[in-house]
């Protein structure tokens, strides 16, 4: 293998994750999560069995480390054969990024011991092929003014504190780790931590990207964290996530942790999820999302643009912006009509948004089903459509990711895509 350190021979773990993995024809077939190591007894130094491979469809396998044909700076090959059933962690196996990282360790400088916490971990092949655990990366604790301390890269032979799980293991590394990928990646490992390590992270994580990762969670997994939380901190995450999102997490809370979290929101936020809550759950009331992009008639072209911009907005919400009446909050004023943002980008940016109206569009009632939605979207072509009372008010928008999220099955997160590059 070629290293992508500086070693000729060495590579180490961090690098690894997230790197496309590629069959000998040059077709992707999953990204690296994380490398599997078997801790052995005596000096003998821990052995490198396999990653964790992410293949299409979010399903996390084995790939051998006798299939890896290759690495690069940028990629790993293998020999084109990955087995689809889903990573299940052996008790003599450990993962790195998931449970090494952030480990309290100690070892000697001179005749100085240093306490400090593991960050990296370098591998290197031996004469045999095998690859093995040689080094650990490992930072001390910061000192007086300074946030970070000093590091070092020691022998595995050298470190004492690897072969124990700790009670209260630190999850800063791994958080940083999990703040680099997409929420929906980083709710992929998350579910796959054991408890303790999960509640770890979950500790760790601060409140907005928590929020962003439930998000992509499976209604188990986000119900058991929401019961590892404070009360305090739980309503607080609640708010961080969208209206939608958050409403059908509570639905699937009891009633009275429900209510007491509900009361523990700002009381617009509350207000926003428990108007969604009182549609049925599949339907457009239900699926919507409360918060599209409102502009009065009376905003340019240019204001309209700088609202879809918003990052935090997802594609399909910044397809449309939707023109009303005062009151700008939903439910609004009467809809005057959508703008599309294909034509906000064709018009002069001082130009009223009043004069590029789609009037043309029918809208959704908060109590067409799964089924009319859909056809709506599909018949027009559209990734959102808005929802209105009968007075013609805005109650929100439906977009194409929230009827995805109730027509796909329960289960669809954990199960992979076809790919003619995997071996079943």
């Amino acid at each position: 293998m070629r290293d992508v350190t500086t070693s000729a021979t060495r590579v180490y773990a961090a690098r690894l994750v997230g790197l496309p993995v590629f069959d000998p024809q040059g077709d992707q077939v999953g990204k690296v999560r994380d490398v599997v190591i078997v801790i052995r007894p005596g000096t003998n130094p821990p052995r490198v069995v396999g990653l964790v491979v992410e293949v299409l469809g979010r399903r996390r396998v084995f790939l051998p480390v006798t299939r890896i044909t290759g690495i690069d700076v940028d990629q790993v090959v293998t020999t084109g054969l990955l087995n689809v059933r889903k990573f299940e962690r052996r008790h003599t196996e450990t993962l790195v990024m998931a449970q090494l990282l952030d480990r309290t360790v100690r070892f000697r400088s001179g005749d100085e011991e240093i306490t400090g916490t593991v960050y990296d971990v370098g591998l290197e092949q031996t004469r045999t092929r095998d690859w093995v655990v040689t080094r650990v990366a490992i930072t001390e604790p910061g000192k007086r003014f300074r946030r970070h301390g000093q590091t070092h890269v020691v022998d595995w032979r050298d470190v004492e504190g690897l072969r124990t799980p700790e009670e209260g293991q630190g999850a800063i590394h791994l958080v940083a780790a999990l703040n680099e990928m997409r929420p929906a990646d980083a709710a992929i490992m998350l579910h796959d931590l054991t408890a303790k390590r999960r509640g770890e992270v979950v500790a760790a994580l601060d409140d907005e990207r928590l929020a962003a990762v439930l998000e992509e969670l499976s209604d188990e997994d986000q119900v058991e964290i929401m019961g590892i939380l404070d009360s305090e901190r739980a309503a607080d995450i609640l708010q961080e996530m969208g209206a939608d999102d958050a409403a059908d997490l509570i639905a699937e809370l009891p009633p009275e942790t429900a209510e007491r979290l509900l009361g523990l929101m700002e009381p617009e936020e509350a207000d926003d999820v428990r108007r969604l809550m009182s549609y049925e759950e599949l339907t457009a009331g239900g699926m919507m999302t409360p918060e599209p992009v409102i502009l009065p008639p009376s905003a340019t072209i240019a204001e309209a643009l700088a609202h879809v911009r918003a990052p935090e907005l997802t594609t399909s919400l910044a397809a449309l912006a939707y023109v009303c009446r005062p009151p700008l909050e939903p439910p609004t004023g009467r809809l005057l009509g959508v703008v599309h943002i294909q034509r906000l980008l064709r018009e002069p940016p001082s130009s009223l948004v009043a004069g590029a109206l789609d009037t043309d569009m029918d809208y959704l009632r908060p109590e067409a089903s799964l089924e009319d939605v859909a056809a709506h979207l599909a018949t027009y072509n559209l990734v959102a459509a808005p929802v209105v009372d009968e007075e013609g008010r805005l109650l929100g928008a439906v977009t194409v990711d929230d009827l995805l999220d109730h027509m796909l099955p329960d289960n669809w997160r954990d199960r992979p895509l076809t790919s003619g590059a995997l071996d079943g």
